[in-house]
């Protein structure tokens, strides 16, 4: 018998991926479907939702993009901690006592000395933007549901995480999207990019969920995971990558437009927590993640 499992934000990046898995996998998981279209916003749309009660939840659904949540600041702490907490609410009200997997962002730690490299669990969080203020916020509150209602909760902390159908308001999307361009004569062959000499610690989206079931299975209730790969990249890298295996030669232009100066020049993170708690590791190489993006937007583009 496959476990119940709901799953909000199934619409999203991360989403329709776990989606896909699950439904063609021999997965010790069933995605729950719903019987009617709901809004974490509106309580009331969650009464009667489930006519079974989920075995176990993962919490994807929320507002992600940081620039957004700088333009409201009020609808993002709404979206990502009131509907959370509505979330919550209505799952006791069903009788839900399974795990529930919190997922936040590694963004919630902040600016990071260069000297605390990589950044573990024990870095104290220091949000620098209000999405990662909602996102730390939703964390506490769902920690303290685990206590106070005896269920076990845990919580994510995913890095950048890559894939195909990544929208193109993020750089590595962005810079494919641009190249599959080039390659279609779509566009000259410069690229409009933003602060590229930086480092970031990537992930390939089907290891990110690869993370998340193995928490479902064997994560320690009432604990924090780094979802990282422990190692980091830089930006230019990677659209250099971009470019190489879709042998287009490519100018980098940097775009004033583009141009957030970041805080952070390194990020990396350690997934050793995560590994020894559930024996994962990554098993995408960047090369796999790079090619299925490109031959994904060489698609979109075609389409566009």
């Amino acid at each position: 018998m496959k476990k119940r499992l709901f799953v909000t934000g199934l619409s999203g990046f991360v989403g329709r991926h776990l989606k896909s898995r699950l439904n063609g996998h021999d997965s010790a998981w069933q995605v729950m479907p719903v019987a009617t279209r709901y809004d974490l916003m509106e309580a009331k749309t969650l009464e009667g939702l489930w006519p079974e009660v989920p075995d176990a939840v993962i919490h994807l659904a929320g507002q992600t993009f940081v620039p957004e949540a700088f333009r409201d600041p009020a609808r993002t702490l709404h979206i990502n901690l009131m509907g959370t907490l509505n979330l919550l609410q209505a799952l006791k009200a069903r009788g839900f006592t399974g795990t529930f997997l919190y997922v936040s962002s590694g963004d919630v730690y902040g600016q990071v000395g260069e000297d605390r490299l990589p950044i573990t669990e024990l870095q104290p969080p220091a949000p620098r933007n209000p999405y990662a203020v909602s996102k730390l916020s939703a964390e506490l509150l769902s920690l303290q549901w685990g206590m106070s209602e005896g269920w076990p909760v845990l919580v994510a902390r995913p890095f950048n995480h890559i894939g195909a159908g990544q929208k193109d308001s993020f750089v590595i999307a962005s810079a494919a999207r641009q190249i599959s361009r080039i390659k279609l004569g779509l566009q000259p062959s410069r690229l409009q990019v933003g602060d590229i000499d930086v480092t970031r610690d990537f992930l390939d989206v089907a290891d990110v969920i690869s993370a998340y079931l193995a928490l479902l299975e064997k994560g320690a209730p009432g604990q924090v995971y780094n979802i990282c790969s422990g190692r980091e990249q830089s930006i230019r890298s990677l659209i250099e990558q971009l470019g190489d295996l879709a042998q287009v030669d490519v100018q980098l232009i940097q775009d004033p437009a583009r141009l957030r100066r970041a805080e952070q020049r390194r990020v990396c993170g350690s997934p050793a927590k995560l590994r020894q708690a559930t024996g994962w590791t990554p098993e995408t190489t960047t090369q796999q993640s790079l090619r299925a993006i490109l031959s994904d937007w060489e698609i979109r583009v075609r389409q566009e």
